[in-house]
């Protein structure tokens, strides 16, 4: 194995329709994530929308993977969590995203072709509303700056550098 083969590289993969108000939170810590940092070339920050198969080639060759996204969990709107290993949707029985099924059938497949990522971590919040809407509720507003904190800890944790712009 050579020191290439080793580095770490990370997809952060921000999920959601940003016209479903709650359920857009994913894309936009993404999008606010790629505007105000700046990240090694061994990240890339993703704006993966509503999800889908087409997204796999982007597992491929990746060795860490956070994902954000709006999260079911019974609590009140704006309540973050976060999911590891075998916490993360990938064979629940229970809906935990609006996206699970996306999700769940895009890391089982990556996982059939031998992609699977040896660290995932879903930075998720608790919506208030995944009505058709455009923005975020007033609860899911106020923790995007918690989220960005998170998923820059979990990079930090990766041994990742990231700059403000």
């Amino acid at each position: 194995m050579t020191a290439a083969d080793s580095a770490i590289s990370v997809l952060v993969l921000g999920i959601g329709n940003l016209v479903m108000s709650d359920d857009g939170v994913g894309v936009v810590v993404a999008q606010q994530l790629q505007q105000r940092f700046r990240f090694p070339d061994t990240v890339e920050v993703l704006d993966g929308g509503t999800l889908g198969l087409d997204l796999l080639p982007k597992l491929e060759h990746i060795t860490h993977l956070i994902m954000i996204d709006a999260v079911e969990t019974g609590e009140r709107p704006g309540t973050c969590v976060r999911l590891s290993g075998e916490e993360l949707p990938i064979a629940l029985q229970t809906k935990v995203s609006p996206h699970q099924m996306g999700l769940k059938d895009l890391l089982a497949v990556s996982e059939l072709m031998g992609h699977s990522p040896k660290e995932m971590v879903l930075i998720g919040v608790q919506p208030g509303s995944i009505e058709m809407a455009v923005g975020l509720t007033a609860a899911v507003e106020a923790v995007l700056e918690n989220l960005i904190s998170n998923v820059l800890f979990e990079l930090a944790n990766f041994g990742i550098v990231v700059t403000a712009d």
